[in-house]
């Protein structure tokens, strides 16, 4: 979304203001269609911000004006949803598509943690709009694990109100420069946001991981980071694969504009954590490379980058053979 979200309303008694301001800032992030079609989409979102009412209008507005400086578990909004949803049905192209339901199913009301590879903001809202179309009882109970600069402007903030999520700090070696926090601050925010996450597992929520830590800018997978592996202690605890090609064109780094594209996702075979974390003998490192080669399986060859064939992994890629091949 563009940086002219509308701020903080001052009155409820104004929604159509507000849902003006709303819609003008969404179809500046459109900017490339033709006058036809953003007055469809224009009206099509009319319709669900109307049937929606104006007090989920001022709701949702309300939540966008708030700074996201909170490291608890910040929940979905319906109406933000419904516009993204929306949004979907004019930038993903028809021919889009899941791979890998059957996965999604054998997941159903079971704890799991979503490893997908990363490559543009639209990540998480694209892997929620996929699962819904398949309907898949995934896309209901969603938690992403976001970090801060999901929350740092009024466009971010809409698109994570799409599902819950839980703020995570960055490491400083993948963190932007108004990221970065010092060492005792971050150790701090990390370990609430793992409690957290825990939580909201126990609650039979999903969680989706992007556990480069921060998105590639050359399409190809960057090492899962340090310490990611610690998301996956809850007993019980599924460990599944996915892999998101085509985002990177829809919101390509350093442009405000969504671009129309083929998106496809693709699920991998769900695997206990415990058995992984038992048959990797306990180290982390080799239990995320070995989710990381799982990952890059699910990609084309120009998407793998650290786990493509020639990457010399050792013990991890025999546990990947071994639980996931």
């Amino acid at each position: 979304m563009p940086s002219a979200m509308p701020t903080e309303p001052e009155s409820s008694s104004q929604p159509p203001k507000w849902r003006g301001l709303l819609l003008g800032a969404i179809m500046r992030f459109l900017s490339d269609r033709d006058p036809g079609t953003l007055a469809e989409i224009r009206a099509a979102m009319e319709r669900e911000i109307d049937a929606a009412g104006p007090e989920a209008l001022m709701k949702l507005l309300e939540r966008l004006a708030k700074s996201g400086s909170d490291w608890g578990y910040n929940p979905p909004d319906p109406l933000a949803r419904r516009i993204h949803e929306v949004l979907a049905d004019w930038t993903l192209k028809p021919d889009s598509a899941l791979v890998g339901g059957e996965y999604g199913i054998s997941v159903a009301g079971k704890p799991v943690v979503i490893f997908a590879n990363h490559l543009s903001y639209s990540d998480a809202n694209v892997l929620e709009v996929m699962l819904h179309r398949a309907k898949l009882e995934l896309a209901e109970r969603l938690t992403v694990v976001a970090g801060p600069k999901v929350y740092s402007s009024p466009k971010r903030r809409f698109s994570s109100l799409c599902f819950g999520t839980i703020k995570t700090p960055q490491p400083p070696t993948r963190a932007s420069e108004n990221a970065v926090m010092p060492l005792r601050d971050l150790v701090r925010a990390a370990r609430r946001s793992i409690e957290i996450a825990h939580e909201r597992l126990g609650h039979g929520e999903a969680l989706l991981i992007f556990g480069e830590g921060t998105r590639s800018r050359t399409r190809g997978l960057q090492q899962m980071m340090k310490g990611v592996d610690r998301y996956l202690d809850p007993a019980g605890t599924l460990v599944m694969p996915a892999g998101i090609v085509g985002s990177d064109e829809m919101y390509p780094i350093g442009d405000d504009t969504l671009y129309p594209v083929r998106i496809v996702v693709a699920l991998g075979r769900p695997v206990d954590a415990q058995r992984l974390r038992e048959r990797c003998n306990g180290d982390g490192r080799v239990m995320l490379d070995a989710v990381g080669l799982a990952v890059a399986s699910l990609l084309p060859p120009e998407y793998r980058g650290a786990y493509d064939e020639s990457a010399d992994l050792g013990e991890a890629r025999a546990v990947f053979a071994e639980l996931w091949q």
